[in-house]
């Protein structure tokens, strides 16, 4: 247990970013994560809206209770109980400890933003927290705490994602589009601000630290405006994007349904 948490280092080799141990691990995380989604979805589609939302309620709970163990350990670990300053939740992935409790909990056209965005970004989180996270994975052995938390929180949101879209939860209505828009851009000028107050690197804002965003940062020379600027960037147009695929999906289904309708002599209202 000593080994697993990292008390006093630890003693094992990081098998690596992009080592089949990496792989082999996320991918079965991911796995679960996916099937139930899939089998929870199913199993509540036809159910009311509060029986739907007790997954959400107790995915929020869990996501919140395992960030907080894992900020407390580290602490602990390192000696330092100023070590919250650097475990804030201003990662793109660590909005969801915020996003998908008000998602649970909350009501009006907040819980319909915040489903949407949990929808637009948990599965995307999910995937480049595990897959991208090169910054944990060349640090630690793959089976950690460090990387078995951060695996489990991740593969939460984008389970809660998945699920959310299946059960019918996601609205997508186009007058919530500026709430998701100004909940990114919050975070993101929040994490930029602490970044110059503390010298860290939320977000990876200031530098891509071994992630993929390394690509962006070699394409404008390491620049320290164009990068953020750059990043922020891409987060607007994957908004735009998934919106946009979206309504074309939408779009394409109601156009079907109405043919359906018609060749079946039904008047359909969508």
């Amino acid at each position: 247990m000593k080994e697993f948490f990292g008390f006093g280092g630890y003693e094992r080799l990081p098998e690596g970013f992009f080592s089949w141990q990496h792989i082999a691990f996320v991918s079965t995380v991911l796995l679960v994560a996916v099937l139930l989604a899939v089998v929870l979805g199913r199993k509540n589609q036809k159910r009311t809206e509060a029986d739907k939302n007790r997954v959400l309620v107790v995915s929020a709970i869990l996501l919140d209770a395992i960030e907080l163990i894992r900020i407390v350990i580290v602490c602990f670990r390192e000696g330092n109980a100023m070590n919250w300053i650097y475990n804030l939740p201003l990662f793109l992935c660590s909005i969801q400890l915020i996003v998908l409790p008000l998602a649970a909990f909350s009501k009006g056209r907040m819980r319909e933003a915040a489903l949407d965005f949990v929808s637009i970004f948990g599965a995307l989180g999910m995937v480049l927290g595990m897959y991208g996270a090169g910054q944990n994975y060349n640090a630690y052995p793959v089976l950690s705490f460090d990387n078995v938390f951060s695996a489990l929180t991740h593969s939460i949101a984008g389970f809660a994602a998945l699920y959310i879209m299946i059960v019918g939860l996601a609205s997508m209505k186009r007058e919530n589009i500026w709430i998701t828009f100004a909940i990114l851009m919050g975070f993101c000028v929040t994490a930029y601000a602490v970044n110059l107050l503390i010298g860290y690197n939320y977000m990876f804002l200031m530098r891509h630290d071994g992630t993929p965003y390394q690509i962006v940062y070699d394409f404008v020379g390491g620049s320290p405006v164009l990068y953020p600027l750059a990043v922020v960037g891409l987060f607007l147009v994957y908004i735009t994007v998934f919106y946009g695929v979206w309504f074309m999906i939408a779009g394409a289904i109601r156009n079907a349904e109405r043919a359906a309708g018609k060749q079946n002599g039904l008047k359909i209202s969508i």
